[in-house]
C-alpha cells in the first residue's frame, strides 16, 4: 500500500500539483534532471543491465572471460547467454567470492540465475540503476526531495535534500538517501541497507554496512546524465569501488504503467525466487 501511495504522490507532481511558483522564493527551484514532464532518461549503452567501468581504480565485477556474456538480440542470430562472474575481481572478499562461485556453477549446469526485476523484487542501491535500455527513469525535483522514479514496476526511490543521515536507520532495500547540489552536480549519500540484495547482476553480494556514494551530473551539453557510484562495505569487500551510468535524455512523455508481479506469475519450473507476497495488509 506504500507504494500505491508514492504512485499517487507523484501523478500529483506529473499533474502539476507541485510548481516551482508554489515553493519559496528563497528555495533552489532549478530543475536539473526533471525540467518537464517530457523528459525521461534511457539507458545509453547496448547493455544497461552491466556497469561502465572507471577509466582507473578498482572496478565493479564483470562477467568471466572464459564465458563471455552475450546479452539478449533480437537482430543478431548469436545465441545468448547467461552470466557467469568473473571470481578473480580483487574487490571481492573470500566468502562472496565463494558463495559467487556457487552461482557460477549452478548457471554453467544450465541453471537459470536469479535477477532481482525478473522476479519483481526491488533491485536495491546501488543496482537500482542497472536497467535495459527499453525503460525509462524519470527525476521528480523539489528543493526538499527528489525522487526517482523507474519504469519497470514503478519503484521508487527518495533522496532527501540538504539534511544529515538519521542516527539509526532502519535497515530496508534502498536504504536512507540523502543529497545536496555541489554546483550543478546532485551528490547523494546512501546508508541503511538491508543485505536482501545484489550489487549487480552477477549476484555480487554486501552486508548491512554497505555505503553508497553517487554523483549525478549532466554531460554533453545536457543530453547525456552520468552517475559515478563509489560503493565501500568492509564485510564484502577489501576496497571501495567504483562504476559509472550513464542514461539519454529522451522525450518520452509521462511514465507508463508496467506492472510486474500482477503479469508474472508463471515461474515455468525454473527454480528461481517466487514473487514477492505480502503475509498481511501494511495498515
Amino acid at each position: 500500500m506504500a507504494k500505491l501511495f508514492a504512485t499517487a504522490a507523484a501523478v500529483s507532481v506529473f499533474g502539476g500539483t507541485i510548481c516551482a511558483s508554489e515553493l519559496s522564493a528563497k528555495e533552489d527551484t532549478t530543475l536539473r534532471f526533471g525540467p518537464d514532464v517530457m523528459t525521461a532518461w534511457q539507458v545509453n549503452h547496448a547493455d544497461g543491465d552491466d556497469y561502465i567501468p572507471p577509466e582507473r581504480g578498482p572496478k565493479p565485477v564483470t562477467y568471466d572471460p572464459a564465458h563471455p556474456f552475450i546479452p539478449t538480440d533480437p537482430a543478431s542470430s548469436i545465441q545468448p547467454t547467461y552470466r557467469v562472474a568473473d571470481l578473480s575481481n580483487p574487490i571481492l572478499k573470500p566468502w562472496a567470492v565463494e558463495q559467487m562461485r556457487k552461482a557460477n556453477e549452478q548457471v554453467l549446469q544450465g541453471a537459470i540465475p536469479y535477477v532481482p526485476r525478473e522476479r519483481c523484487w526491488p533491485a536495491g542501491v546501488p543496482a537500482y540503476v542497472l536497467e535495459p535500455p527499453f525503460n525509462i527513469t524519470i527525476f521528480i525535483e523539489t528543493p526538499k526531495e527528489i525522487v526517482i522514479v523507474h519504469q519497470h514496476d514503478q519503484q521508487f526511490r527518495h533522496i532527501f535534500m540538504n539534511v544529515p543521515h538519521t542516527a539509526n536507520p532502519k535497515p530496508s532495500w534502498t536504504g536512507e538517501s540523502v543529497g545536496h547540489w555541489e554546483e550543478d552536480e546532485l551528490v547523494v549519500d546512501t546508508i541503511g541497507l538491508n543485505d536482501r540484495t545484489f550489487v549487480d547482476n552477477y549476484r555480487t553480494p554486501h552486508t548491512d554496512k554497505m555505503h553508497v556514494l553517487e554523483r549525478f551530473k549532466l554531460i554533453d551539453g545536457g543530453k547525456t546524465l552520468q552517475d559515478t557510484i563509489t560503493v565501500e562495505d568492509p564485510g564484502a569487500f577489501n576496497m571501495p569501488w567504483t562504476a559509472v551510468q550513464r542514461w539519454n535524455r529522451t522525450a518520452r512523455g509521462p511514465i507508463e504503467e508496467f506492472s510486474c508481479a500482477e503479469n508474472n506469475e508463471a515461474l515455468f519450473n525454473f527454480e528461481v525466487r517466487p514473487i514477492p507476497t505480502a503475509a498481511k495488509p501494511d495498515f
